[in-house]
């Protein structure tokens, strides 16, 4: 890949798994997640309007992913209850193409090549690893964690399918994000049974820049994607796993063994044999 293409994929690993280090440090995640995701409208609509609809046929394939990820954004908020971001993180974004492969041998009958076979060792052992990471499982965020990859693999296959259909990639990935974030302050009123308090404190810059930095990490990667393999790409994106492991440890001070080091690290390693195979 050219070195253009490599810097924006590391860029927009870096960012994405900034915004998840953002949601972890605040107080009340799921506030923190419905104001994000409404600010994500926000920022998408102009996009949108600027780009215009997409096709007619992509937006069932449309609508459907945005329900999987309002489903995603409530259990990657479980999720951070009690985890970790260098526990959750890798899990949930190293899970996600381990079932995809998965899934396709399974229902489709794809031949896993041996990259791929070796990719799905990697997988699973790095999150034994982590699961184990103090000596005992944690299991309810590492459940937690994998149903976020099983969300993530579930709509990044109907994004796949819905963005074939469009006929316009910027203006399906825009309007997905308007779908989906404009209705999350609606979802937070019906979990807490009140509506989102909007405070002009540091919670709602922290939320604001959040939204930035996963629009931005996601316009980044569609970026090098128009100028690179895409599968590639997909597989180089995965070094967020490693990124976050190092914030959690550099900047949110979170206590990491060697163990769930080591086992952010194969997960890694497979999710891009995974990319590559």
């Amino acid at each position: 890949m050219p070195p253009l293409v490599i810097g924006l994929v590391l860029a927009s690993a870096v960012l994405h798994a900034s915004w998840n280090a953002m949601l972890r440090s605040t107080p009340d995640r799921l506030w923190s997640m419905a104001v994000m995701c409404a600010f994500c409208a926000v920022f998408a609509l102009p996009v949108g309007l600027a780009f215009g609809l997409p096709a007619g046929p992509s937006w069932p394939f449309l609508l459907s992913s945005a329900s999987l990820q309002i489903g995603y954004a409530l259990v990657l908020v479980r999720s951070y209850r009690t985890g970790q971001l260098a526990h959750v993180y890798p899990i949930a974004r190293g899970s996600a193409p381990l079932l995809v492969t998965l899934g396709a041998a399974v229902v489709a009958g794809e031949h896993l090549a041996p990259l791929s076979l070796l990719g799905v060792l990697l997988v699973s052992t790095g999150i034994v690893a982590i699961a184990f990471g103090h000596g005992r499982p944690d299991l309810g965020s590492t459940l937690a964690a994998l149903a976020t990859g099983a969300f993530i693999a579930a709509y990044m296959v109907v994004d796949g399918l819905g963005v074939r259909r469009s006929g316009n990639a910027i203006g399906y990935a825009a309007w997905q994000a308007v779908v989906e974030g404009a209705p999350m302050p609606i979802v937070y009123t019906l979990i807490r049974r009140a509506p989102p308090a909007i405070r002009l404190d540091r919670g709602l810059a922290t939320a604001a820049g959040g939204a930035l930095v996963s629009v931005t990490a996601y316009g980044v990667v569609i970026w090098a994607m128009s100028l690179g393999p895409m599968g590639k790409v997909s597989a180089l994106r995965e070094t967020s796993i490693l990124f976050a492991a190092v914030i959690g440890v550099a900047v949110l001070k979170e206590r990491v063994t060697a163990r769930r080091l080591a086992g952010a690290a194969m997960i890694a390693g497979g999710a891009i044999a995974l990319g590559f195979g």
